[in-house]
């Protein structure tokens, strides 16, 4: 059993928040996410790639005929392509994704596509629906970043029923919410083996 861990490849997640707020949920559950996989899914790591410091979509930043772009943007197109998979924690605008996740998506979409080909999932947090809106826009994006999204479990937390799902710093404290995540995460893992395999 300790060989077959010790050989299982570790796959890289690029977590990303739609929220970059102080206390954010959705930073809740990547922080989450991260700890499930230390503590119980060998071979899938979880970091959290910050967008608050990107600055907005403008192409008189770029340069080389569109093939640089701002040292802040370089930096995260690179997360984005050693990346094997993604993880967006996407929170609810006006029944779609946040402008911070939509200037990401644009950014590292620019020149070559650094998204292409490569597998996602997507948690969110919120009122009555869980921020499930936002997933059916960010699907609806995926298709032409060529990003191929698991459908199932899908994992929307009705953040402000009872009992608690978040303590007031943003970490998750639920631990149904937190198992309905490792279910996620492992059905991400699986997902992103099989394509690797067919590569």
């Amino acid at each position: 059993m300790e060989a077959a861990a010790a050989t299982k490849p570790v796959l890289r997640v690029a977590a990303i928040s739609g929220s970059i707020r102080k206390a954010s949920l959705h930073c809740g559950l990547i922080r989450a996410a991260a700890e499930v996989c230390e503590d119980s899914i060998p071979g899938l790591r979880v970091d959290h790639v910050d967008v608050a410091g990107l600055p907005l979509l403008n192409t008189d930043l770029e340069s080389d005929g569109g093939a640089g772009f701002p040292p802040a943007v370089e930096a995260f197109r690179a997360k984005v392509r050693a990346a094997d998979c993604f993880l967006f924690a996407s929170p609810e605008y006006n029944y779609s994704i946040t402008s911070p996740l939509k200037n990401a998506l644009d950014w590292a979409s620019r020149g070559t596509n650094c998204w292409a080909d490569k597998p996602a999932a997507i948690v969110s947090a919120g009122g009555n629906f869980g921020g499930g809106r936002s997933h059916y826009h960010l699907r609806q994006i995926g298709v032409f970043l060529d990003i191929h999204f698991i459908n199932k479990p899908e994992l929307f937390v009705f953040a402000f029923e009872e009992p608690p799902k978040f303590d007031g710093d943003g970490n998750l404290i639920d631990a149904e919410t937190r198992e309905r995540l490792k279910k996620v995460l492992l059905s991400l893992q699986a997902f992103t083996l099989r394509l690797q395999k067919k590569d």
